[in-house]
């Protein structure tokens, strides 16, 4: 986590500051689940599937993952995506890192010429949309996506991918 904690830091900080400022979530919560984000880091070995925006919408429930949708849908035109629905590339699934898909809720699920497509939960955060736009240097398609559907899809994808250094 040591290579990737600064992102998860940045994008968790930058994602709550958004959430407060649309006022999709409070102060207080916030406050709360970056509490329990930071307990939860410092006493799991898996603290790489720890995300501000899980324990805000499914361990506290204090964010509302369908008006984080309708935001992204209407105000920024973003397209809602299942990820259970996609056939994904096996050349594109070798070549995932785990880790960063983890920390960013975000995955890459199609690349097309020059285009790639990216599917997340963390849009509204700054420090996400710029590392994966930097790490691709192509077009990209951003779609959202629920944390649930991440989460599986990350987990089903990494039982079915021998272990290869980076990629867990």
């Amino acid at each position: 986590m040591a290579s990737i904690k600064p992102l998860v830091m940045r994008a968790n900080r930058l994602l709550g500051a958004t959430l407060v400022e649309q006022e999709l979530v409070s102060i207080d919560d916030l406050d709360e689940a970056n509490d329990r984000m930071a307990e939860l880091m410092s006493g799991q070995s898996d603290s790489h599937q720890i995300s501000l925006l899980s324990i805000l919408v499914n361990e506290k429930q204090s964010l509302s993952e369908d008006q984080l949708l309708d935001i992204l849908l209407e105000e920024h035109g973003l397209g809602l995506i299942d990820l259970a629905n996609i056939h994904f590339d096996p050349e594109l699934l070798g070549k995932l890192d785990f880790k960063t898909c983890w920390a960013t809720l975000t995955v890459p699920f199609d690349l097309v010429e020059d285009t790639v497509y990216l599917a997340t939960s963390y849009y509204l955060s700054p420090a996400v949309r710029s590392h994966w736009e930097e790490a691709y240097k192509k077009n990209v398609v951003w779609y959202a996506a629920t944390v649930d559907s991440i989460m599986r899809f990350l987990e089903g994808c990494e039982s079915s991918v021998p272990t290869v250094a980076g990629n867990n």
